[in-house]
């Protein structure tokens, strides 16, 4: 874990967790699966920027427009050095759900009537951003979608997927870390069985990249999405990131500038990846911003981070399951990661929420974006916990303090 000396540095390097709420108290942020805080080395560098080296990329033959240009295609190699990949397969986008759509036009673009009869493959377990954009791609072209069940422990079925990935399958798209169970999913199991069968594999890493080391040529998977702000980056930036031989043979999500090789009143030409999929301005800032983030994460180590998560997460459950009307979603033997769900008997969960916030404590109420697994689960909302690097001690404790009297409140 993070020695007491090393975790007050890490800590102090968030301005806003200084800050008071509600006549004075301490602010606790227990929502960082929502959006994690940012740290100063990523505020400084975006301001920098603006300061310094402000221009659009790739274009403008000027010591500022190469200066940005520059800056902005380091962020991109740093993002394939994070995530094990080459620098031509990693796309910007605004984020995980701007990135799951472009992958679901441009595949259904790729393979247009060809998905007629077809299935996609998704699970119980995934975020509304890995649901509906498949939706919409079966209505539009005739394909049926697929939902692998999890077992009591929130984890993805791998015998329920074997049957239902099969020589139908085109596309499996999974979640890899559950962003209401907090619960970590075969991902590399589940691509295998989609490369299998020929079909095209995606994972949703919104909720894994702050807590696991990312090896996308480990997991097999033909695109990994993620987006920025989750791992202590700026808002408005996320990242694709597609094998070279599939991003190759892909259509454009988007037209407009930057995106073209040649544009003629009979027809245009595009880029290669990645920039083909890069269409006008894009969100500059964002991508240094996201590159100092990334620095920043790898200045500490990641093990011992993610054990200091773990033991978060383990002192979180524990003051939940101690309150009898307290339920974890998921049971009490799922292994979580950075994130505990929960619903209290005969309470809402926006009840406590406000109780809490009240006593300065910030956490997530709500279906959070998992409509489906909610059902499933038999709830139609929940409260959630959420955990990252900068968590401390006394926050869990005001936690615990602040959850006991919410629940004394509001179950006598």
């Amino acid at each position: 874990m993070l020695c007491d000396d090393n975790h007050h540095e890490l800590r102090s390097q968030f301005t806003i967790l200084g800050r008071t709420v509600h006549g004075g108290r301490q602010l606790v942020y227990l929502d960082s699966a929502a959006t994690a805080q940012k740290p100063e080395a990523v505020l400084t560098t975006i301001t920098d920027y603006y300061r310094t080296s402000n221009a659009n990329v790739h274009r403008g033959g000027h010591a500022l427009g190469t200066e940005a240009t520059e800056q902005y295609e380091h962020a991109r190699a740093r993002v394939a050095g994070f995530m094990g990949c080459d620098i031509s397969e990693v796309i910007f986008t605004r984020g995980t759900t701007d990135g799951i759509n472009l992958i679901a036009a441009s595949l259904g673009k790729k393979l247009g009537s060809a998905l007629r009869g077809k299935s996609i493959v998704v699970s119980e377990l995934e975020h509304h951003a890995n649901i509906v954009p498949w939706q919409m791609l079966c209505e539009q072209t005739g394909a049926s979608l697929r939902v692998i069940p999890i077992d009591e422990a929130g984890v993805i079925s791998l015998e329920h997927a074997r049957s239902l990935i099969d020589e139908s399958t085109a596309i499996v798209s999974v979640i890899h870390v559950s962003n209401t169970l907090g619960t970590e999913q075969p991902v590399k199991e589940l691509c295998a069985m989609a490369r299998q069968v020929g079909a095209f594999s995606v994972v949703d890493g919104a909720q894994s990249v702050v807590h696991h080391a990312i090896d996308m040529r480990d997991l097999g998977c033909d695109f990994f999405v993620w987006s920025g702000h989750k791992l202590y980056g700026p808002t408005g930036i996320g990242v694709v990131a597609g094998r070279a031989e599939v991003l190759a043979d892909l259509p454009p999500y988007q037209g407009g500038g930057s995106m073209i090789e040649d544009v003629r009143w009979e027809g245009s030409t595009y880029q290669e990846a990645p920039l083909r999929f890069e269409a006008g301005t894009p969100n500059m800032e964002g991508a240094i911003g996201l590159a100092a983030a990334i620095a920043w994460v790898q200045q500490y180590n990641r093990a011992s981070v993610l054990e200091h998560e773990l033991a978060c997460t383990r002192r979180i459950e524990a003051a939940i399951v101690s309150h009898p009307a307290a339920r974890l979603l998921g049971g009490e033997h799922a292994q979580r990661t950075g994130i505990v769900s929960f619903v209290v008997d005969g309470v809402h969960a926006q009840d406590l929420g406000v109780l809490l916030d009240e006593q300065g404590v910030a956490i997530r109420t709500g279906h959070h974006c998992t409509m489906p697994l909610l059902r499933h689960l038999g709830v139609n909302s929940a409260a959630r916990v959420s955990v990252a690097a900068y968590t401390s001690a006394s926050d869990l404790q005001v936690f615990e303090a602040a959850l006991a009297k919410a629940l004394r409140i509001l179950t006598t």
